[in-house]
């Protein structure tokens, strides 16, 4: 029997298991060997984030369907390896895994079986000789962005904490990552990136605190939270507004003592991180509701900065993004042939005068749109282009007429009902609510926002409609 090779040292594994029970098994598994097993559920892997060190990820399959996972945004975004978890059936359909995924391991894999898959991909990583794919650079054509970057690399050396507020798409979390990369100390660290929405009900202590060993039923082996996976680096919380008053009042206690105690375990740790946050909720007018904590509100923002929408960049900006992402797709999918086709004068006119109310994240799907009539046309169809756009605008007007007289958007009573309903099936459980429609708990989570539904207020119920 031919025993598998050794790792290649410095290796982070990251483990999104999803509803399959493997991230123990898997640090159980490698627990001798010279890597960092890292969970991954609830980390913003679907942003624009790159590791800081040679990374893989092993992911079941059960993301795809619960959480909407993108597996080609996945590798355009990261260049990370990935290893499916799966059962047989399904790993080899096609349908679910495009040719480049050959890396699939049965969810009933035995510890050879993942050593050896895991150290064939690391000394694949080893030869290439890199982590992953280069970030695309941030463009910033005009002078409300530029000025924003100046601004930021002023602030990026400062150990201060950052709150960066702005719509949503209008990439606050590149400025996040200039922050980190910029930053003489903290930017040989680790750069942590977590969507606070996405953390499920309960699992707050044990996703940023970490456990001990035997902390609880199936805690195998110890494990490292949040805090210190940043540890000399940057933790990054996403959707900061959307956190608990119950948690921030603990995550003030570890910004304030820069100490974390791991679940089942008495020992203190000592942390040293930089904070940066983001939000595109309106952190002061919580703090007025008092929804949002002051102390962690000041906390926070020591230095904060504010990520112009596209409208603001204005028309420069808009085409500038455009033609880099159309670049990037061709060029990702190495058609020599076809590598940088001309973008008509006509096609950067329509993009310069549309209103994308969805930031760079609308006008990137609007470019991948458009890069998929080029490719099946083999030309810049202009009557195909022109009904994409013409949906975008009818999807607009359907969103700007549903705001009500008072300003508040116009609710679709039925779909609100359905989801107060799920809510009190499942005893106002987020994440079993969100399974059971079918969607995933971040979108179940903006949902109860745009209708305004708070957990356990009795008002909500009694406003259900007859």
């Amino acid at each position: 029997m031919i025993k598998p090779k050794v790792a290649p040292e410095n290796i982070d594994i990251y483990v999104w298991e999803g509803k399959s029970d493997i991230f123990d098994r898997i640090a159980r598994c490698l627990v001798s060997a010279d890597v960092d097993v890292i969970r991954a559920d609830g980390m913003d892997f679907v942003q624009e984030q790159a590791p800081t060190s040679p990374s893989i990820a092993i992911i079941s399959v059960t993301v795809i369907d619960s959480f909407g996972f993108n597996t080609q945004e996945w590798q355009r975004t990261h260049g990370m390896p990935v290893i499916w978890v799966a059962e047989a059936p399904r790993a080899y359909d096609s349908r679910v895994y495009p040719p480049e995924y050959s890396h699939i391991l049965m969810l009933d894999f035995t510890c050879a079986e993942l050593r050896r898959q895991v150290f064939a991909v690391a000394g694949e990583l080893q030869r290439n000789g890199s982590a992953g794919n280069p970030r695309d650079p941030l463009i910033a054509e005009s002078d409300v962005m530029r000025n924003l970057l100046k601004e930021t690399r002023a602030f990026a050396d400062c150990d201060s904490n950052v709150l960066i507020t702005g719509e949503t798409g209008v990439g606050k979390e590149r400025i996040a990552r200039l922050l980190h990369d910029h930053h003489g100390r903290y930017g040989k660290g680790p750069f942590v990136a977590v969507n606070c929405g996405a953390i499920p009900d309960g699992l707050f202590e044990s996703h940023f605190f970490g456990h001990a060993k035997g902390a609880f039923t199936g805690a195998m082996l110890a494990h490292k939270g949040y805090f210190e996976q940043a540890d000399g680096g940057t933790l990054f919380l996403d959707e900061i507004g959307d956190l608990p008053l119950y948690q921030q009042v603990k995550l003030l206690r570890v910004l304030e003592q820069n100490k974390v105690t791991r679940l089942g375990s008495t020992t203190e740790i000592d942390v040293n991180f930089r904070l940066v946050t983001a939000t595109n909720r309106n952190l002061r007018e919580l703090v007025r509701q008092e929804m949002f904590r002051s102390d962690l509100y000041y906390r926070m923002a020591v230095i904060e900065l504010r990520v112009p929408n596209l409208e603001e960049r204005g028309e420069v900006d808009k085409i500038a993004i455009f033609k880099g992402i159309i670049q990037q797709i061709f060029s990702n999918e190495k058609r020599d042939a076809d590598a940088a086709p001309e973008i008509p004068d006509w096609l950067l006119r329509m993009v310069a005068c549309t209103r994308f109310l969805g930031n760079v994240r609308e006008l990137r799907n609007i470019a991948e749109r458009v890069t998929i009539i080029r490719r099946q046309f083999g030309e810049w169809d202009r009557g195909a282009i022109d009904r994409v756009f013409l949906a975008l605008r009818e999807f607009q007007d359907d969103a700007r007429e549903a705001e009500s007289n008072s300003g508040k958007p116009k609710w679709d009573a039925a779909d609100r009902k359905r989801i107060i309903e799920a809510l009190d099936a499942h005893n106002w459980r987020r994440q079993d609510t969100a399974n059971y429609l079918k969607m995933s708990r971040k979108v179940l989570w903006e949902k109860m926002r745009k209708f305004e539904i708070i957990s356990g207020d009795t008002a909500t119920r009694e406003d259900l409609d007859p």
